[in-house]
């Protein structure tokens, strides 16, 4: 009796199932609530794109994406300029199991846990950062008007950058497995054919090791893309969306709309413009690194 081979898809039909099930529905889910007035509470009452077109025209979004594209400006580059240093400085170390294990730990630790912690050494009056310094320094030094924590807490600058530092301090050992797993993964042959060429050290980086590593880094640049414009728990346990809305990231304000003014319909629109706006610049920026 001869068995006829089954379908390769029916293989992936778990998988779809589940993708299905946990992504795909919920995905329309959020397009239709996107389409009420709803607050949760009370019955829908459809409104087609009004909700886009207010949002369009509200000033409290168009700063939230103002503070969010300047969130992802700071944070991408630092990230991924910090993976590449960091992988590079520690290659063929002793010591470089250690490190790499070490800078992975925050990725570990409870996000809220490592929220409370940093708020609680870094408040700028009663941290334990500051305490320490008041200890050390006398009142009297020179010294003490600067070895002061920065008033993150009244200064949007400061308490941008706060959440930034945040996001590094958690995600930077992630980027750097990353980078470090596509060095050691480079052919040795091709470095010592730079160098019988005549290539020095800094050449054979810039035109072997770097252009090898562009897959890593497409990959990091999209991941680093859509942790920043999603960014929205730091915000919520560090800062609130504050000082003066200098923090209010969009992902806080979906959240600020959705379940403080209790406008559910008005959340989710925001919600399918903020998706549109993360896949459009990590497919803009992954064709960008493949024609390079």
């Amino acid at each position: 009796m001869k068995v006829r081979p089954r379908p390769a898809w029916l293989g992936l039909l778990p998988s779809l199932l589940v993708l299905a099930v946990f992504g795909l529905y919920p995905f329309v889910e959020v397009v239709r609530f996107s389409t009420w007035d709803w607050s949760g509470l009370s019955a829908p009452v459809p409104v087609g794109l009004a909700n886009y077109r207010e949002l369009l025209a509200d000033p409290a979004f168009w700063h939230s994406l103002r503070v969010t594209l300047a969130f992802a400006a700071i944070t991408l580059p630092s990230f991924l300029a910090l993976s590449l240093l960091v992988a590079f400085a520690l290659e063929g170390q002793r010591y470089e199991r250690w490190v790499k294990g070490l800078l992975f730990l925050p990725g570990l630790v409870t996000l809220s846990a490592a929220a409370v912690s940093w708020y609680t050494l870094l408040s700028p009056e009663y941290g334990a950062l500051q305490t320490l310094l008041y200890a050390l320094v006398p009142e009297d030094s020179p010294l003490a008007a600067w070895l002061v924590v920065p008033a993150w807490d009244r200064e949007p600058l400061w308490a941008l950058l706060l959440v930034v530092a945040f996001t590094l301090w958690r995600y930077l050992g992630y980027g750097v497995l990353v980078v470090s797993a596509s060095l050691k993964s480079i052919p040795r042959a091709l470095l010592e054919a730079a160098w019988v060429d005549g290539a020095t050290p800094r050449q054979a980086v810039r035109y072997v090791t770097l252009p090898l590593l562009r897959p890593a880094v497409t990959f990091l640049l999209v991941v680093g893309t859509i942790l920043t414009l999603q960014s929205y728990v730091a915000v919520f346990l560090l800062t609130r969306g504050g000082p003066f809305g200098g923090t209010r990231v969009l992902g806080y304000f979906i959240y600020e709309v959705g379940f403080e003014q209790y406008r559910l319909g008005y959340a989710a629109a925001a919600t399918i413009v903020l998706l549109l706006l993360t896949l459009v610049l990590a497919w803009a920026q992954a064709r960008f690194m493949e024609e390079r």
